[in-house]
C-alpha cells in the first residue's frame, strides 16, 4: 500500500506566514487511534493548521506514472511542514516510508520550489511513501501562501517516481546522488539545448558515481530533463538549496568538493602532527 499524501487546498490565506508557522496534512482514511499516532509523531503542535488528505489527489497527480494497484485505494500516511527562516534550506525526516528516502524528497522537493522548511512524513505502518510528495507540496503552498505551477507539480513527483525506481537497481543512495549530481550541473550550466548534449551530462554524471545506467533508463532522465526545460523551474533557487543541504545529500564526500574538504582535513591534522613532533624532537635536541 503506497501512501497518500494528497491534500486538497483550503481556502487559507496565509500571506503573513511567520518562521515557525506549521501545517499537518492527514490521510482522510486514518482510523482514530491511527491519526493520535501520526500527530504524535510529527510532534504537532495544538495550533497546527491541519488539512486532510485524499487517495482521490493521489491518484490524480501518480496515475501517469505507476499503476494504479500500487497507488492503492487508502489515504494513510501523513506529513507536516514547518517554515524555517531563509537561508535555513530544506530538512526531511522520514518514519514508516521504507521506499524512498530522505534524499529523494529532498530532491524533488527543491524541482518544486519548496524552501526554507522543516518536513516531516510519516504513517501508522510501513507505506513506501511514493505518494507523499504531492501533499508536502500543497501544504507548502499553504503555509507560505506561494502558488506552485502545476506542470512543476508534475515534473516533481515524475522525478520522485523516476529516482525511486532507479534506486531499486542502483542503491538509493546512488539514484539520489545522481539526480542531485545532474540538477547541480544544470543549475550551474543551464539545460542542454538538446539530448546528446543531455545525454553526456547524465553519462559523465553516472560514471563519476559508479554508477552503469542501461539505454532506458538514459532515455527517461533525458525524458524527466526535458520536461524540467520545459517547466517553470526556478534553477537559481534550486542551485541555493542544493548548496544548503549537500551534507544531506549522501555521497557528498564522494565527490570531487568533498575529496578535496577531505584531504584539506587530512593536511590540517598532518601539519599539527609534524607542528607537535617537531617540538618534543626540538627538547631532545637541546637535553
Amino acid at each position: 500500500m503506497l501512501a497518500a499524501c494528497m491534500i486538497a487546498v483550503p481556502q487559507i490565506g496565509l500571506a503573513d506566514a511567520a518562521v515557525g508557522d506549521v501545517i499537518v496534512t492527514l490521510g482522510e482514511n486514518l482510523t482514530p487511534e491511527q491519526k493520535q499516532t501520526v500527530l504524535q509523531d510529527l510532534n504537532a503542535p495544538e495550533d497546527a493548521q491541519t488539512v486532510t488528505v485524499s487517495n482521490k489527489e493521489e491518484h490524480k497527480y501518480l496515475g501517469q506514472y505507476i499503476p494504479k494497484s500500487q497507488i492503492g485505494t487508502k489515504a494513510l500516511s501523513s506529513s507536516s511542514i514547518t517554515i524555517e527562516k531563509a537561508g535555513s534550506g530544506l530538512e526531511v525526516k522520514t518514519k514508516n516510508i521504507n521506499v524512498i528516502t530522505d534524499e529523494m524528497y529532498l530532491n524533488a522537493l527543491m524541482t518544486a520550489g519548496v524552501k526554507d522548511a522543516n518536513v516531516q512524513v510519516t504513517a501508522p505502518i510501513e507505506v513506501s511513501g511514493t505518494a507523499a510528495l504531492t501533499g508536502l507540496i500543497k501544504a507548502y503552498e499553504v503555509s507560505s501562501d506561494e502558488v506552485i505551477p502545476e506542470d512543476v507539480k508534475q515534473v516533481a513527483n515524475e522525478e520522485l517516481v523516476t529516482t525511486s525506481e532507479l534506486g531499486q537497481k542502483h542503491g538509493q543512495e546512488n539514484a539520489s546522488a545522481l539526480m542531485a549530481k545532474v540538477k547541480e550541473e544544470v543549475a550551474k550550466n543551464g539545460v542542454p539545448a538538446n539530448d546528446e548534449e543531455l545525454r553526456t551530462m547524465i553519462e559523465n554524471a553516472a560514471k563519476e558515481l559508479g554508477i552503469t545506467l542501461t539505454e532506458e533508463e538514459i532515455n527517461s532522465l533525458i525524458s524527466l530533463f526535458n520536461k524540467m526545460k520545459d517547466a517553470n523551474i526556478d534553477w537559481n533557487q534550486v542551485s541555493q538549496q542544493l548548496d544548503q543541504a549537500k551534507e544531506k545529500i549522501t555521497k557528498f564526500l564522494d565527490s570531487e568538493e568533498g575529496k578535496n574538504f577531505i584531504d584539506q582535513v587530512i593536511q590540517f591534522f598532518a601539519a599539527l602532527w609534524n607542528a607537535i613532533v617537531s617540538i618534543f624532537t626540538g627538547g631532545q635536541q637541546n637535553a
